[in-house]
């Protein structure tokens, strides 16, 4: 469903790669996680999957359409939900919600179908004739959600959504993400609360200094060592010192 090859991306005049020679194939159908310290560069490769960002080499392909070479195809099939929610303050939540459906020219009787039962299962209903510009941050990421999944996309790509969120709509979303695979679809998100990617995840991908240093399932992981948590093998990869110590 997403494929990377090579892919690089420099700031600061080329000094330094945020992303570096990465390739990785995300599979359709699955929940992928993608994890790393701060600075390692999640959101920037997945500001390049998204379009956001152009690669300075490698090329970026979703369902089959290279991001560079027909970009409106590949972004038709993605529903981005960024790490920081800057909706349109002066709308509705259900202004908002049309103008995303518009973008993605869902139709009248799907749209008003999919914003019903999405809103009704994060719990946004009532507040959806409120102008944006009140919601908390929780309900800003809500809508962003829901936003995000209004055209059934192929591909759900979520950039820490568990942030801002309260325990029942960190639930809800767990549940979403399942239930959207299930369908045939697939999710691919980066996340710090490393319980949850162990717990939910079908492969987990971890990048380190803008390089993939290990991909696979959990048990793939472990290299062997039977029982390990996802913490455990993540401090131990990326090079903390203290994981060896982790069961004294």
């Amino acid at each position: 469903m997403l494929k990377l090859e090579n892919v690089s991306k420099r700031y600061a005049r080329g000094n330094v790669r945020a992303v570096d020679g990465l390739t990785l194939e995300v599979r359709g159908g699955e929940v992928f996680g993608f994890i790393g310290p701060n600075g390692a560069g999640k959101t920037t490769t997945i500001k390049l999957v998204t379009g956001i960002l152009t690669p300075d080499e490698g090329t970026v392909t979703v369902g089959g359409a290279p991001l560079d070479k027909d970009p409106i195809a590949a972004k038709r099939m993605v529903g981005y939900v960024p790490d920081a929610q800057d909706a349109y303050d002066r709308l509705t939540g259900l202004e908002y919600l049309n103008f995303m459906c518009d973008m993605y020219g869902v139709s009248s009787a799907d749209r008003a179908a999919r914003i019903t039962s999405l809103s009704e299962r994060f719990e946004l209903a009532a507040a959806l004739n409120g102008i944006v510009k009140g919601y908390s941050r929780g309900m800003r990421q809500k809508l962003a959600l829901i936003g995000a999944l209004a055209h059934n996309p192929p591909l759900w790509i979520l950039d820490e959504p568990m942030v801002g969120l309260d325990p029942r709509a960190a639930h809800v979303i767990k549940r979403q993400m399942r239930a959207h695979c299930a369908a045939g679809n697939t999710v691919f998100f980066s996340t710090h609360v490393l319980d949850v990617a162990e717990r939910l995840c079908d492969r987990i991908g971890i990048l380190q200094k803008g390089k993939l240093i290990a991909v696979g399932t959990l048990d793939e992981l472990r290299s062997g060592e039977t029982g390990a948590s996802l913490e455990k093998v993540f401090l131990e990869l990326t090079g903390d010192e203290a994981a060896g110590d982790w069961d004294e």
